[in-house]
């Protein structure tokens, strides 16, 4: 069975492989950009002992997406952008999608297919704090108030479910908290930002959706060799998960201290106001940086359900204390 893995060479793609191989996949096509770094691939390949198939391609061309889908019968889409300007947002996370899901439809086949999406597809800002999420949480309705990443993975999962409908080829789509560990991002959105030279901790005592790049690549590998899964969706996060100031406090002690100012949510929540007015009173020349929408989605406080992935029979290689350990250490 021949494996096609998008995105391949990523913090994300890199650890699905891994997990690939460990699972006994033994035909593997990795699909990486022209000019990409391909270090993390060749340490797989040697510590596995294995072969990997490289496909030089991307997918915002035709062509490279249709020399990816020959001959495949399971895809993970994994590749997407993950910042940059709105263009390019667009082109990489959607039209991309677009060629591969066109791609797989010319090859009259029926291959699977593993859409990793995004928590940030789900529409929370108007539900309760403390609400808790899971599959069967809806999407979000009003993606223009959220930022350019969330817009352009809601509206790939869409194009994704559209050509399913229409194709019948089997889905199965992944959505991850926040993936974090050695290689990753120090801070998530939902613990806060830096603003000129300071932390601004935003997230209080929220829970945060982590994730272990590994336990969630091998969620994704498990979903992708599950008759089950087909037809399915899945949140991926891990157990035992930590709040956004105990997160903050352990940095603060692990890694380097930092300067950080604290802000309520009730503060935010009356900043984002005088923000979004000013932004629309000056025409724009403010950035909206901060709105009541963006505030509540972020930072209201939600809880979280991993119990369907569970059911799939997955669970954490890795403990939230030993994921936080590596990855503190990694940024020592």
């Amino acid at each position: 069975m021949k494996v096609l893995v998008t995105g391949s060479n990523g913090f994300l793609g890199s650890a699905l492989v891994d997990r690939l191989l460990a699972h006994g996949e033994t035909d593997i096509r990795c699909l990486v950009r022209p000019a990409s770094n391909r270090a993390r691939l060749e340490e797989i390949e040697a510590r596995r002992g294995a072969a990997l198939e490289v496909a030089v391609g991307s997918l915002a061309t035709k062509e490279a997406a249709e020399h990816a889908v020959e001959g495949v019968d399971v895809i993970y889409h994994v590749a997407a952008a993950m910042g940059g300007a709105p263009a390019d947002m667009f082109l990489n996370t959607v039209v991309a999608s677009k060629n591969l899901l066109e791609a797989l439809v010319h090859t009259g086949r029926s291959p699977r297919v593993i859409l990793v999406s995004s928590f940030g597809v789900y529409g929370v800002a108007d539900l309760p704090r403390g609400y808790i999420v899971d599959e069967n949480t809806p999407l979000e309705s009003r993606p223009a108030q959220r930022d350019l990443y969330s817009q352009a993975k809601l509206r790939q999962e869409k194009l994704f479910w559209e050509y399913q409908a229409r194709y019948g080829f089997p889905l199965t789509v992944i959505r991850p908290g926040v993936i974090y560990g050695p290689g990753g991002n120090a801070f998530s959105g939902r613990v806060g930002m830096s603003l000129f030279g300071v932390f601004l901790h935003l997230g209080g005592r929220n829970i945060l959706p982590l994730t272990y790049v590994d336990n969630c690549a091998e969620a994704i590998a498990i979903a992708g060799r599950s008759e089950v899964a087909k037809g399915q969706v899945y949140n991926v996060h891990d157990d035992d998960l930590p709040t956004a100031d105990v997160y903050l406090a352990r940095y603060k002690r692990e890694v380097k201290p930092i300067r950080s100012v604290s802000v309520p949510y009730f503060a935010l929540t009356g900043i984002s106001k005088l923000v979004e007015r000013y932004h629309a009173h000056s025409k724009g020349q403010l950035p909206a940086v901060f709105t009541p929408y963006k505030t509540a989605t972020s930072w209201k406080g939600n809880r979280f359900d991993n119990t369907k992935l569970k059911a799939l029979g997955w669970k954490p290689l890795v403990s939230t204390e030993e994921g936080l350990q590596r990855t503190f250490a990694y940024l020592r």
